[in-house]
């Protein structure tokens, strides 16, 4: 029983996909064609075969006498008399019912109603369009539903995609700027150490602390701006020895924004973005400050400096470095982020990021 309900389901099922695959015109032809071979067929036998009406009928029949009651119904027969008689009129009574039987069977037979299995099949035919119109209407918007599931499932994993594409790109970026960046700090400590000890030993713990703080932030998908922090410090600290008065830094963090959400090694790299286009080509260096606070819901985030000005600043800016920021900002949050770049008072670039404000 269960394996034919099963094939009845299959069958259900794909009757109903090609009713929602197939257009409204198409069905609407379908459907008079369908009437029109239902209206030719209850015209053709064996469509016209008669069938006589079963419901029970009663006939009551009086002979001329008036002695007897003759009763046909669908018990058959019966036959009451009225009163006694002698034996010689019996023959005579029993022809009499002989001949009243006979007419009133005969005028059953002709007055008996006849119907045709052809009349049925024009409504069967209707009944089977309507039916097929439901299941067609009920279906489409259930085939429409699961269609932008699918679709935004489709959506969500190319999103999915581009995020792991775009962090791979910042992973890689990240490779080919920490050689870089530890090599010429490593020189740095071992030229100090011939030269100036103090420093190079002060250098050499700035960097320690460096790479405690940012080789976990690497690994993992969200952060805090404390945990930034961790990594921006020591990273200042660093070139300040190597750039010695050519660098100012100031960050103005409050504490209570340290476990406010922010994306992994974004902040360092907006300071190196600063100190490598605004204040690395300035002769006389310049000064370096981030600031943080919350304003109308979003977590606001700058890094402002005072190196070459805005033309120059943005116009290195917008490379890889902070294209991929926005790429990333745009992925992480929507519409919900921006990255924004202007001109910084009295001279430089300030570069602002905004995030919506959440805690860990």
């Amino acid at each position: 029983m269960s394996r034919f309900a099963a094939v009845i389901a299959g069958v259900f099922r794909r009757y109903a996909t090609w009713l929602v695959a197939i257009s409204w015109k198409r069905f609407i032809l379908l459907s008079v064609l369908l009437l029109i071979i239902a209206g030719v067929l209850s015209e053709i036998p064996p469509f016209t075969w008669p069938i006589m009406e079963t419901a029970p009928k009663v006939s009551r029949l009086h002979t001329p006498s008036g002695d007897v009651d003759i009763t046909i119904d669908e018990q058959g027969v019966q036959i009451k008399r009225k009163r006694q008689e002698d034996p010689g009129a019996a023959a005579s009574l029993g022809q009499e019912i002989r001949r009243e039987i006979i007419d009133e069977i005969k005028a059953e037979r002709e007055s008996s109603h006849l119907v045709r299995l052809g009349d049925f099949l024009p409504q069967l035919a209707f009944l089977f369009i309507v039916v097929s119109t439901a299941i067609k209407i009920a279906y489409a918007g259930r085939a429409t539903a699961e269609a932008r599931a699918t679709e935004a499932q489709k959506t969500a994993e190319a999103e999915s995609l581009r995020r792991q594409v775009v962090e791979a790109r910042m992973a890689a970026m990240q490779a080919q700027v920490e050689p870089h960046f530890l090599f010429n700090t490593l020189a740095s400590i071992d030229h100090l150490i011939e030269v100036d000890p103090p420093r190079a030993s002060r250098m050499q713990k700035n960097l320690i602390a460096l790479l405690r703080a940012s080789m976990p932030a690497m690994r993992e998908s969200a952060a805090t701006l404390g945990r930034e922090l961790q990594v921006v410090r020591p990273y200042l600290e660093i070139l300040k020895v190597r750039m010695e008065d050519r660098l100012q830094a100031e960050i103005s963090v409050a504490e209570g924004l340290y476990s406010a959400d922010f994306p992994p090694m974004m902040l360092q790299s907006l300071v190196e973005n600063a100190i490598k286009h605004g204040l690395e080509p300035k002769p006389e260096g310049g000064a370096l400050r981030v600031d943080a606070e919350v304003a109308h819901g979003k977590l606001v985030v700058s890094v402002a400096d005072t190196g070459v000005g805005f033309g120059r600043a943005a116009t290195a800016g917008t490379g890889t470095g902070l294209s991929s920021i926005r790429e990333r900002l745009k992925l992480i949050y929507g519409p919900q982020a921006e990255l924004r770049i202007a001109g910084n008072s009295p001279a430089g670039t300030r570069v602002t990021v905004v995030v919506p404000y959440k805690t860990a």
